[in-house]
């Protein structure tokens, strides 16, 4: 086991819709803008592949090697510990490369030969402290921190975005002898990922196979949901293009048990529809703990024009396959911001054949009237940089990016999955 000694840190440098739009109109006046207002327009950057420095692996040890810290393990991110005296510790999060956008994930674990209360303070790499953190005693299952274990330090101002958020914060951790988990977010790493598809393909209608390696040469797995082999229509849907984005995938998951569940709905709706899903697009991004990029160094969601990237490549490649046998009739690409927020192309672009996303956007809020989602429609099809434009421009299908709050609950999560999946199979069979 490879040791770092006391005060080793190892610092790596590194048009506005409400859910409420009509059927046969999608804009609304400024007055009826509330809420998160979205990120805006996406910049064009280039996408050939960028340094990245990797974090160093290992544990660190302190007082009299009595209290240890470690990121070895997949998911892991902590670039430098110290112990400040007193049972006090501070952390360093840094990126993979910079600019970045601000996702300071981390992800570590603690743990001491005598049960004690630390302090550990949270610190970032030009961010704050976006992510509210979670704790598990196994890495499978987390929960958020006893709101009297955090301190905020510095707090933000307004309700959403970085400036919102703390500039750091301070957590009391109830360390043992056995490792306690801290992270930004649930571990979903490319092996708990893959449990899950392979636990849901042992349906006889669903299987999953390799579509090609990522950047660091891990198997990327395309689930294809097929009941009837002569189903002519296809929905295309991917998430997890940016590691931290966890509740994007959680919705997702949901998504997809949906449309592969028993209910009479979903038996119809399989007999004339066949689904492909990439559940985790950014394999090599998410086991690294990378805030933002893949291991080329680059936002896989800027890359859907040039295709410098090997993960969207291999998506690519195999549309342009699956394109002679289906008509793709819907694609959605789950992600996670600050709040819920729809991004759909507008109608002006597309016509009456994109309408169908407004139509579902609107039945989804009409059954969950608790939560309102924002929804920012783009009115520009070039470039193709982002997924749900490459989506629509090259196969002809309906597409969204589908954005979840980062603190948006877990069960809520997982109902408004369920709702758009049922949402979308009902319109898709009226068609």
């Amino acid at each position: 086991m490879r040791i770092k000694s006391m005060l080793a840190v190892g610092i790596v440098v590194s048009t506005v819709l409400i859910s409420s739009c009509k059927k046969n109109a999608q804009t609304v006046t400024t007055e009826e803008k509330t809420g998160y207002q979205g990120q805006g327009k996406s910049p064009v950057v280039p996408t050939v592949d960028k340094p990245i420095q990797k974090q160093w692996r290992g544990v660190w040890a302190f007082n009299d090697s009595t209290t240890f810290f470690s990121n070895k393990f997949d998911g892991a991110r902590l670039n430098g510990v110290a112990y400040d005296g007193d049972d006090h510790y501070t952390i360093w999060v840094t990126a993979e490369n910079t600019p970045i956008n601000v996702s300071p994930w981390y992800a570590f674990q603690v743990w001491s030969n005598k049960p004690r209360n630390i302090t550990v303070q949270l610190n970032y790499q030009d961010s704050r402290s976006r992510y509210y953190p979670k704790i598990s005693v196994d890495g499978k299952n987390f929960k958020p921190i006893d709101s009297t274990n955090f301190k905020a330090i510095n707090p933000g101002e307004g309700e959403f975005g970085i400036k919102a958020a703390p500039e750091s914060a301070e957590l009391t951790i109830s360390v043992t002898k056995e490792p306690t988990w801290i992270s930004a977010q649930e571990l979903y790493t490319s092996t708990v990922v893959q449990e899950w598809v392979d636990s849901l393909s042992q349906k006889p209608f669903i299987e999953n196979y390799p579509i090609g390696l990522s950047k660091e040469k891990r198997t990327m797995y395309l689930m294809e949901i097929n009941q009837n082999k002569d189903a002519k229509k296809g929905l295309m849907i991917i998430s997890r293009q940016h590691p931290p984005e966890v509740t994007g995938f959680l919705a997702m998951k949901s998504f997809i048990e949906t449309i592969s569940g028993d209910s009479e709905l979903a038996k119809e709706f399989r007999k004339e529809h066949a689904v492909f899903a990439v559940p985790l697009m950014n394999p090599d991004g998410v086991d690294n703990g990378h805030w933002r990029h893949n291991m080329g160094g680059i936002d896989l969601n800027r890359d859907w024009q040039n295709f410098n990237q090997p993960e969207t490549r291999n998506v690519r490649d195999f549309l342009v396959e699956k394109d002679k046998d289906y008509d793709f009739v819907f694609g959605a690409d789950f992600h996670s911001t600050w709040d819920d927020i729809y991004y759909p192309i507008d109608t002006t672009v597309t016509g009456k054949k994109g309408k169908i996303i407004f139509d579902w956007i609107e039945n989804i809020s009409e059954r969950l009237p608790q939560k309102k989602t924002n929804v920012s429609a783009s009115d520009e099809l070039d470039p193709t940089m982002v997924s749900s434009k490459y989506l629509y421009v090259n196969h002809g299908m309906p597409a969204i990016v589908f954005e979840l709050g980062d603190n948006t609950s877990r069960p809520f999560l997982k109902e408004k999955g369920k709702v758009a999946a049922e949402e979308i199979m009902k319109l898709l069979m009226e068609q």
